[in-house]
């Protein structure tokens, strides 16, 4: 864990004595609630592993699951460049909010991979075009993703091949534009071929992270 001294954190820059901690999932990144610590909350939290705040309300430190069980697991504190803000990365068990929603905006608290993973929702609903779980659009065509999986997982299987060797041929030449498009393809194919067979980016990162941890 990055060791943040008590002499860093400037607590007496509000009057009363707390700093922000901004708490954040360590593995999909995405910011759970907001807090604020004092410097006994600081210490405890460091001392316990489990985050722990200055309740403003119950004018008392609060670890959070104390009650819930749904405790906050420390992984990491990072301090702002102002010494006056803290980044708390954690492990959460359960839902972090009161409301009993795994963020307080909310949010699902699922990993996400950027574009690939709108991609992957994209791909999911073609796919439930084509099994009739969702109506297409009155007059619209069926769309090229709809038609892969109604055609089946050899023809799926199939394509990702047929891209896969493109991206070999366009490797030995020295056109960078088709060699980035056909990556493009293989890697769009890919996609569709795990959900082909009912699986995700996720559980294939899942598969990297355990063979380098």
């Amino acid at each position: 864990m990055t060791n943040v001294t008590m002499m860093t954190i400037d607590f007496n820059k509000n009057n009363d004595g707390l700093v922000p901690a901004i708490i954040q999932d360590a593995t999909t990144q995405k910011v759970l609630m907001l807090g604020y610590m004092n410097q006994d909350a600081f210490e405890k939290t460091q001392k316990t592993q489990k985050v722990t705040f200055f309740s403003r309300t119950k004018q008392r430190l609060w670890t959070k699951g104390e009650e819930s069980g749904n405790f906050l697991h420390l992984v990491d504190i990072k301090l702002d460049c102002d010494q006056d803000a803290l980044l708390v990365k954690v492990n959460p068990v359960g839902p972090t909010c009161h409301k009993g929603t795994d963020t307080c905006w909310e949010e699902e608290n699922n990993d996400s991979y950027g574009f690939l993973s709108k991609l992957e929702a994209i791909i999911q609903n073609r796919k439930d075009q084509a099994e009739g779980k969702v109506a297409q659009e009155e007059g619209a065509k069926p769309s090229y993703v709809s038609s892969l999986f109604k055609s089946g997982i050899n023809k799926v299987a199939q394509k990702v091949g047929e891209e896969a060797v493109e991206v070999v041929i366009e490797a030995k030449d020295n056109d960078d534009k088709l060699f980035k498009d056909e990556s493009a393809d293989l890697l769009f194919h890919y996609l569709i071929l795990l959900q082909a067979k009912g699986f995700s980016l996720k559980d294939i990162v899942a598969v990297l992270e355990a063979r380098h941890s």
